[in-house]
């Protein structure tokens, strides 16, 4: 008895789906929830359908345009790393000079001054 079993050729691979990739898929899936249901609470308050209509339609399809060029500029990891990026500081603030004070010293150096601070606490 032998069975036939697809082989996924895809391992290691990311996920895409019409040229969305990786998390650029949950992206538009998110939003296109969010649509429905600001469609669903628009004709709930009684807006007329096809005002509806026109917003999530146009809605709709500035989200996907969207998050199709994020997607191609960025690529899987690419807007991940544009976010870490912007989140990092312009320059760094140190209020005194110890820290750069022993960089350039020698390890024997650096092991008699700690020893000298650990007596000097004593």
């Amino acid at each position: 008895m032998s069975s036939v079993y697809s082989i996924n050729k895809g391992i290691n691979k990311a996920i895409s789906f019409k040229g969305l990739k990786a998390q650029y898929i949950g992206y538009l899936a998110g939003g296109l929830v969010a649509l429905l249901l600001l469609f669903a609470i628009l004709y709930i308050c009684g807006v007329n359908t096809y005002i509806c209509l026109v917003l999530t339609g146009g809605s709709g399809t500035a989200l996907v345009t969207t998050v199709l060029r994020m997607s191609h500029r960025y690529g899987q990891y690419g807007l991940l790393k544009r976010n870490a990026k912007r989140s990092l500081p312009v320059y760094l603030k140190f209020r005194s000079r110890e820290t750069f004070i022993h960089l350039k010293t020698k390890r024997s150096d650096l092991l008699s001054s700690a020893e000298n601070n650990y007596s000097r606490k004593k």
